[in-house]
């Protein structure tokens, strides 16, 4: 049987904090209907607690500190994507339309012919 291994830089407490950051989060969705005969006020508050407390211990391992270098890696690259203009988005919307238009168009068409020719092959009338 493979044994797991962790990432460099990760430890067995890293996977464990992982681990009781996960059941955190259950916990909280999970105490929200186990306490149906409360207020929404109360069951949103420890949905709420239960989802910090879980993103806290995913922030304290090694897991959460490389997720957050790598979320701001992506803002970065993010900032750097060049949008297309209001009138280029507009053009562009319009030749997918088209173009799937004209696609449905032959598909249909396309299927009429082949059923077409399958029922004459058959012997079959329709």
């Amino acid at each position: 049987m493979a044994e797991v291994q962790t990432p460099p830089g990760a430890s067995s407490k890293d996977t464990i904090l992982m681990v009781v950051s996960v059941f955190a989060i259950l916990g909280g969705i999970w105490a929200f209907y186990w306490f149906d005969d409360q207020g929404l006020a109360l069951r949103v508050v420890m949905v709420l607690v239960g989802v910090l407390a879980g993103l806290g211990l995913a922030w304290l391992s090694w897991y959460g500190r490389e997720f957050w270098q790598f979320a701001l890696a992506a803002r970065v690259e993010l900032r750097k994507v060049v949008w297309p203009e209001r009138e280029e988005t507009i053009k562009t919307t319009y030749v997918v339309f088209i173009f799937a238009i004209a696609m449905g168009v032959f598909f249909f068409l396309l299927d009429l012919v082949l059923t077409w020719m399958t029922r004459f092959l058959s012997g079959q009338s329709g």
